[in-house]
């Protein structure tokens, strides 16, 4: 149950500086304004998109329409490339951030039991999730500090987050280069591609650990 109620204060703690400065971030960062700022640091643009996906970890930022500038600016590939960084260097932050709390911090908060449950949860189904998790609002940032409190593995989560990131990057990217603000169907078929990818990836790495077993 603790785990739950974990779940729910962490979108809360998500939704709070949205319903605060949602309207205003929003409206700053629309198509043509994310464009135009990003184009405004010339050389550095690329670097400053980066944090700013970053920064979608603590504030509600608009992460796709700065990921489909990216590809306006830069084209499908480095867009892409960047995009996905920006986006695997966001999961990778909140889940330090979280899993240095240590162990007793967070069975203080969980509850021995509980602790247990979530680190067997993650284990077991917590690529699938962080995989699809990337495409969702709000829930990328919760899920990285969840797996970062259960103590996921960290070569699953990174591998998991990268098989989320890189085709959500290259999708936005693709999509900026070519002027579409809302493409639908290309991003619900993208949307099929993580948890194919995690199924190989994971499949491929149980192999090897029994090979090397």
């Amino acid at each position: 149950m603790r785990l739950i109620f974990l779940l729910v204060a962490l979108v809360s703690i998500v939704l709070i500086p949205f319903f605060i400065w949602g309207d205003t971030l929003m409206a700053f960062f629309s198509w043509e304004h994310s464009l135009e700022f990003l184009k405004g640091y010339g050389t550095w643009a690329w670097a400053v998109a980066i944090v700013l996906l970053m920064a979608d970890l603590f504030l509600p930022l608009p992460a796709t329409l700065i990921m489909s500038a990216l590809g306006f600016i830069y084209g499908p590939l480095v867009g892409g490339l960047l995009s996905a960084a920006g986006s695997f260097a966001s999961g990778v932050l909140a889940y330090w951030l979280c899993r240095m709390l240590g162990e007793n911090a967070t069975t203080w908060l969980l509850g021995k039991k509980e602790y247990e449950r979530g680190k067997k949860i993650a284990a077991k189904v917590g690529g699938w999730v962080v995989a699809l998790s990337r495409w969702l609002p709000v829930f990328p940032e919760v899920i990285a500090s969840m797996a970062g409190l259960t103590r996921m593995p960290v070569t699953n989560f990174y591998i998991a987050l990268a098989c989320g990131s890189l085709p959500l990057g290259f999708t936005y990217a693709i999509v900026g280069n070519s002027g579409v603000e809302n493409p639908a169907l290309a991003i619900g078929l993208s949307a099929c591609i993580p948890p194919i990818i995690w199924f190989v990836v994971s499949r491929m790495l149980r192999r090897s650990l029994k090979e090397s077993e």
